[in-house]
């Protein structure tokens, strides 16, 4: 069979298309275990960096989580009116917009914390499979 000057545009061609419909995949399985501490996945992901980091500039948090301010802003302003952080400006620099998390927000870490293993029994891929995985998507988004 010949090829055509068109096969390029073919979706089965698309490294972009499985990347994306498996991400959508990955982060329905996040939904029901997220509605339980209600939180959406980006704020999830989001107080994961506030569980390592527990204060971090706004410019520092969007590249931590690949995210412009235009996606970062509604979800702290979310996530601090839900009480789990508080945003203020540096006092080095008023140009720079801080943000820490409250206690509040350290105690949702104790809700959460079971939520990897349930999503890893949602995965089909093994530990050796998924660590490739993990490996691979990283080096996608290297710079």
């Amino acid at each position: 069979m010949s090829k055509s000057k068109y096969d390029n545009l073919k979706l089965s061609n698309q490294l972009c298309f499985p990347l994306y419909a498996a991400s959508r995949e990955v982060i329905k399985q996040y939904r029901p275990f997220l509605d339980e501490i209600g939180l959406t996945y980006t704020q999830y992901v989001t107080m994961m960096v506030f569980w390592e980091e527990e204060i971090i500039n706004v410019k520092e948090l969007g590249n931590r989580l690949f995210l412009d301010s235009g996606t970062l802003t509604p979800v702290l302003k979310s996530l601090e009116t839900k009480g789990y952080v508080k945003r203020y400006r540096s006092k080095e620099d008023e140009r720079i917009l801080m943000v820490e998390i409250t206690e509040s927000g350290e105690k949702l870490k104790e809700k959460a914390v079971l939520i990897p293993k349930k999503i890893g029994s949602c995965v089909k891929l093994n530990q050796e499979e998924a660590s490739t995985l993990y490996n691979l998507l990283y080096k996608l988004l290297e710079e």
